[in-house]
């Protein structure tokens, strides 16, 4: 049957409730969000007294950091109810998510009552992530129970990608197909297949990863501060890494996914592992319990040098202050940006830190190869969970296959820790990796054939490296791939993926490269952000050494690197996520089409360094300012919105919110959900654009400045945010030199000039900015701790 979602009720309005209920507007669909009617509303008659539970948790969740949704505006779609008044409106509709307590007998109250209204067909599924699948579904009737299964999602359900869907014996083949893809393409999750075992797959591996390091670092006699300096970015894990990770998700959860494992899997020979020390025993009758109690494995505290993070030592129970951990391989390490590399190198280290990595890989890779078939039939399930779920850039496997499958399990059996048959018979057959690339496809090693198979819709995740036998170009920045039907691929690889000589010279080849040989280029990468911006230790270098000359050159590569993005003859697309900041936005801001991820962070910037855009961002918005002008409205209100756009360093906290603030173009960018699907999404938008006939830009001689009279009201404004205290006279100096150039100089009246008039006026007032002392010692601040300073 062809199934689609107009409509959908979430059931419980907790924490996770409430979130997923955003997560479903976000993606613009109505949502029911229900929950129980207080006790005290008992007799009332009044909805806003019924409906009071529903309601505060709602707004609780609006108010919370980060941000459940993508725009505020989505709020409107989520219509608030209570269980005994609003049940019968589950009939309208196609979804119903069940988020109540994790308690089985109130789980089939809750079903009974679906059951009265409920339409024949409907999804129901429940996000229970304790309670077996299969039990819930018990004296349901045929139809639920065809319709019914886990999904499990993941808190915060917008910005964790994993969503795991768990069938029962009798879910129908047709509902676990379409959630999976429905989850994929439309909600923007890594959906992963899971068997109906305890703890699922993400929570069984990651749990047991957190547990495992707690007995490791007994062992070695490791501090709280160690670990989460040896668990964290360094080996591709958030920056919470393991300690901080359990306060914010909350100790006691921690203890009780703990629990759950080992008293429900007898039979996992690693049980021991899920054994509570005592000294977590101790925090948890303590109640402390992370940040919800406000204190956990760390306590934040007021001190005179202001705010204090203090850290639990595990032997005393007494909290003191953090210690940065000293391992030489670690400071060796920080310099490799290749993570696989990085791995390679600690695993393999002589002192403290390569010890800890050698027992923990030893557990973890163990403990993954009886989980085979267990918990899944494939390693890329596993893989993909721990990514989506718990923010490993590799999967674990993955990371197996960089230490080396074959001489690590020969160093693991030589320390005591087994390995499955399987993996064994593996290596028999000559395969020494899980993974292998051919011919761009990603493949995994197929235990029951033995034999190695392309990852399931994996045409649909496109990775560039995985295009590497077919390198066009490259120097020590950039990669240019041949990716297949005409259509070639850049990207690269530097600090935070900052923009200088080396990434624009790759710009410049891979699109001559591409008017030459292809029919359009895809610019994208695969880091953790599409791109901080410019180089900016490069600026700060040449200005404080007064190089105004080469300064003036680098100014005039930027501006006309993305000029020649413009105006290339082949369409090139662009495919940006996370930070996309300063000069990354400007490239976003030239492109043909951008196919940007939900979770895209794009805005210029450079005001917070005291510079304005220098890479023709500022004269990009004063020409869309110009072609948003209205007869109906005064002139000056469009100018202004695009004038402290960037005044105010403003960057949207999604892409949805990039339309709002005029960066991305409604009926030429798009957003694409799922972030693995963007960059397939470019390729298929140069292929689109290239079929349709695609035709070389006119460069702008049109534009509308307002001159001394849009001047005069910008000034103003300025004068008001400075004698007010909201800018600072540095600032207020920034403000007046970006105004100046956006209203295209001190002209007498309204003027029409070129986009190279405007390029003119930007770079001239870049480059006196970069003369300014207070504007370095922003700079200067940035590169030593990484934020602006208000001077």
């Amino acid at each position: 049957m062809k199934r689609s979602i107009k409509k959908v009720a979430v059931l419980g309005s907790g924490v996770m409730g409430s979130r997923i209920a955003c997560h479903f507007a976000g993606i613009g669909l109505p949502v029911l969000l229900l929950d129980m009617v207080p006790a005290a509303a008992a007799e009332s008659n009044k909805p806003a007294e019924r409906n009071k539970l529903v309601n505060d948790a709602l707004s609780a969740a609006i108010k919370s950091n980060p941000s459940p949704v993508f725009t505020k505006s989505v709020i409107n779609r989520i219509k608030t109810g209570n269980f005994d008044d609003n049940m019968k409106d589950i009939a309208g509709c196609d979804w119903i998510i069940e988020v109540v307590v994790e308690r089985l007998d109130i789980k089939q109250l809750i079903y009974e009552k679906v059951e009265k209204h409920r339409k024949p067909g409907t999804l129901i599924t429940s996000n229970t992530s304790g309670i077996p699948i299969h039990m819930m579904a018990e004296g349901r009737s045929d139809d639920f129970k065809k319709h019914f299964c886990g999904t499990h999602f993941f808190n915060p359900p917008r910005y964790l990608r994993l969503l795991e869907i768990i069938p029962t014996p009798f879910t129908d083949q047709e509902v676990v197909d379409f959630l999976m893809h429905y989850g994929d393409v439309h909600l923007g999750k890594t959906t992963v297949l899971c068997k109906d075992t305890p703890a699922f797959i993400a929570n069984r591996i990651g749990v047991f990863s957190i547990m495992s390091i707690f007995h490791i670092m007994e062992k070695q006699g490791l501090t709280v501060d160690e670990i989460d300096a040896l668990t964290g970015p360094i080996i591709g894990r958030p920056k919470s890494a393991t300690f901080r990770t359990a306060d914010v998700v909350g100790i006691d959860t921690l203890v009780k996914v703990a629990k759950g494992v080992a008293d429900n899997c007898p039979n996992d020979e690693a049980i021991a592992i899920f054994t509570i020390p005592t000294w977590l025993d101790t925090i948890t009758t303590n109640n402390w319990l992370g940040d919800k109690t406000g204190q956990g494995f760390f306590k934040k505290i007021k001190s005179a040098a202001g705010k204090e993070i203090l850290t639990l030592n595990l032997a005393t129970m007494e909290y003191g202050a953090r210690v940065k951990p000293k391992f030489a391989s670690l400071e060796a390490a920080k310099p490799i940006e290749d993570l696989k590399q990085r791995i390679k190198m600690l695993s393999a280290a002589p002192d403290k830190a390569g010890e800890f990595y050698r027992a923990f890989h030893f557990s973890l890779f163990s403990y993954i190869s009886f989980r085979i078939p267990e918990i899944s039939d494939e390693v890329y399930r596993v893989d993909d969970a721990m990514m989506a779920g718990f923010g490993w850039e590799i999967g674990a496997f993955e990371s197996w296959d960089t230490v080396g499958v074959a001489k690590t399990v020969e160093a693991m059996q030589a320390a005591g820790y087994a390995v499955a048959p399987w993996v064994s018979e593996m290596l028999a057959t000559g395969a020494t990796h899980f993974y292998k690339v051919e011919n761009g496809k990603r493949l995994y090693y197929d235990i029951p054939s033995k034999s190695f198979k392309a990852i399931p819709g994996g045409e649909s995740f496109l990775i560039l490296k995985n295009h590497s036998d077919n390198l066009v170009w490259k120097n020590s920045a950039c990669r240019m791939y041949d990716i297949g039907d005409g259509v070639a691929g850049l990207e690269w690889s530097t600090k935070m993926n900052s923009m200088g000589g080396e990434v624009l010279e790759g710009v410049n080849k891979a699109i001559s490269k591409a008017e030459e040989s292809f029919k359009g280029l895809v610019i994208a990468n695969e880091g953790p952000n599409f791109s901080a911006g410019a180089n900016v230790g490069m600026i700060f270098m040449l200005a404080i050494e007064q190089e105004y000359d080469e300064l003036d050159m680098a100014i005039r590569m930027f501006q006309n690197s993305m000029m020649r993005l413009r105006y290339s003859s082949v369409p090139v697309v662009t495919a940006p996520h996370g930070l996309t900041l300063g000069g990354g936005c400007e490239m976003n801001l030239h492109a043909d089409k951008v196919c940007a991820a939900a979770e895209t962070y794009i805005g210029l910037v450079e005001l917070g360094v005291g510079l304005i855009p220098g890479g023709g961002g500022t004269k990009e918005f004063a020409l869309r300012a110009s072609d948003e002008l209205h007869e109906d409205e005064p002139e000056t209100n469009t100018l202004k919105k695009r004038f402290f756009a960037i005044a105010t360093a403003k960057v949207a906290t999604s892409a949805q919110e990039a339309f709002e603030m005029g960066i991305l173009r409604p009926g030429t960018d798009e957003v694409v959900m799922n972030i693995g699907r963007r960059i397939a999404e470019a390729k298929k938008s140069v292929l689109e654009l290239h079929e349709a006939g695609y035709n070389t830009p006119v460069q702008r001689t049109d534009i509308k400045v307002l001159g001394k009279s849009g001047l005069g009201a910008m000034l103003a404004g300025i004068n008001g945010m400075w004698r007010g205290g909201y800018a600072t006279d540095h600032d207020a100096l920034v403000a007046r030199k970006l105004a100046y150039v956006m209203c295209g100089g001190d002209l007498s009246e309204q003027t029409m000039v070129s986009e190279q008039y405007l390029l003119d006026l930007e770079r001239e007032a870049f480059l006196s900015l970069c003369g300014e002392k207070k504007s370095l010692e922003r700079i200067q601040s940035v590169l030593k701790s990484g934020r602006p300073i208000r001077n």
